[in-house]
Formats: C-alpha cells, structure tokens, sequence
C-alpha cells in the first residue's frame, strides 16, 4: 500500500485543484483506484482452488481517493 499512497494517489491528484467536480470525474477516480487496487492485490484464491478477481467489498478502504482528495482541500 506504501506504494500506492506514494506514487499512484499522487500522480493522479496531481492538479486536482483544477477540475470540475462532476459525476463522471468521481466515477472515473472510483474505478481507476479499484482497477489498481486490483492489479496491486492481484486475484484471490477460493477454498475449492479455484482463482477469482477480487470483489469490491474485498477492495473497499476506509480512505478512498475521492476522500483522500476533499480532505487535501
């Protein structure tokens, strides 16, 4: 998660004080940090052996990056 918070939170915040806050850049941050956090946790493996992508309740933070975002305003 260290690289994370360090390297993708930042590159993507990078100017965020100029944005328009509409729906679609909240939705588009959403599933980009989900997309990540998939890549950086990778799949999960099932009781039965079998691999699965992980689902959103697996990936959901306390701090998301909308959050971390407001909260640097």
């Amino acid at each position: 998660m260290e690289g994370y918070c360090s390297v993708i939170i930042r590159t993507v915040t990078c100017g965020c004080e100029l944005w328009v806050w509409g729906g679609t850049v909240r939705n588009k941050l959403i599933v980009f940090e989900r997309k990540m956090l998939r890549k950086i946790f990778g799949p999960t493996k099932e009781r039965d052996s079998t691999w699965r992508i992980k689902r959103d309740d697996d990936l959901i933070r306390d701090k998301n990056i909308i959050n971390h975002i407001k909260s640097n305003d």
